[in-house]
């Protein structure tokens, strides 16, 4: 091994009874060079047994990118909508020899070119960013992407007999939030239901409940609430439950984004689960420049449990 300890190309080379020329064409699969099936598969043998790793600096000055693609999650985004994107994303990406880095809530301009400058990624990502500029839904969006899956969550009250909804919010804005509040006006609007109601429901618990108390006094007609996420949902369950009203006699309450927490309260929330493992998939394949193949979006689900 090398004096740092670490294996290089000329140990490959040494161990594999090749120049290191060589040892670099068939570690690179340079398109370019002609050489054996034998040859190429004692360098690999040699490699995998002395367990060399390709020195990323290196590569990355010859290609002109490192290996690395970034992706920026915006702080309020993580669930499982991002978790599964995330796993979609990192595999396609290692099937393709890349690594994905994830940084949570640094999207800011300024943090991103420091990674730029510091490990010159292939690719730098923003979960949801073209929703984050105005991305105005096209049909196939309200077929399975993210106007349809708030479309579903309206679309299930509605199949209940639900007319007058209110979309419960967090008490602070989420990048997605414009987005979402106007898929599912639209939403509401194709199915001829009247305009939602908006609530917000904050924390803590007590104030949650004022909130609702104080909304349901100024509109009793409300029936079903369509929370933003799971949490607002279960924060609505309790300050529901506090208020002493039924769930869902008094009110139905749906959430979003299904987390495992939802089974486990009382009632057991209905929610709409998203897969966008193949999402991930379908950006990594674009990131590299690969076609996307036969990967389509998966459409969301209704859980049915027993608040709605």
């Amino acid at each position: 091994m090398g004096r740092s300890g670490r294996v290089t190309l000329t140990d490959v080379a040494k161990a594999s009874g090749v120049s290191r020329a060589t040892v670099s064409f068939v570690l690179n699969d340079d398109p370019r060079q002609t050489i054996s099936a034998a040859t190429r598969e004692r360098v690999m043998e040699a490699a995998q047994d002395l367990g060399y790793v390709a020195h990323g600096i290196a590569r990355a000055l010859r290609e002109g990118s490192s290996r690395i693609v970034v992706l920026n999650v915006d702080w309020g985004m993580e669930g499982n909508f991002s978790r599964s994107y995330v796993r979609g994303l990192d595999e396609e990406l290692a099937e393709h020899d890349h690594i994905l880095l994830v940084r949570h809530g640094h999207a800011i301009p300024e943090a991103t070119q420091k990674v730029l400058d510091t490990i010159a990624p292939r690719a730098v990502l923003r979960l949801g960013e073209a929703y984050m500029h105005g991305h105005e839904p096209t049909e196939d969006d309200w077929e399975n992407g993210f106007a349809a899956n708030a479309a579903l969550q309206l679309g299930y009250l509605a199949d209940h007999g639900h007319t007058r909804i209110a979309l419960a919010m967090p008490d602070h804005d989420f990048p997605l939030t414009e987005a979402r509040l106007g898929f599912s006006q639209e939403a509401a609007r194709r199915r001829g239901l009247p305009p939602l109601e908006r609530i917000v429901v904050p924390r803590p618990r007590e104030a949650g409940a004022a909130a609702i108390e104080a909304f349901l006094r100024d509109h009793p007609d409300v029936t079903a609430l369509a929370a933003f996420d799971d949490d607002i949902a279960q924060r609505s369950l309790a300050a529901l439950r506090d208020l002493g009203l039924r769930v869902p006699e008094d009110m139905a309450v749906i959430g979003f984004d299904e987390t495992e927490y939802g089974s486990l309260s009382t009632p057991a929330l209905t929610t709409v689960h998203i897969d966008a493992e193949v999402l991930g998939r379908i950006a990594a394949r674009n990131a590299l420049g690969i076609g996307t193949g036969e990967l389509a979006p998966v459409a969301g689900r209704i859980v049915a449990r027993a608040s709605v």
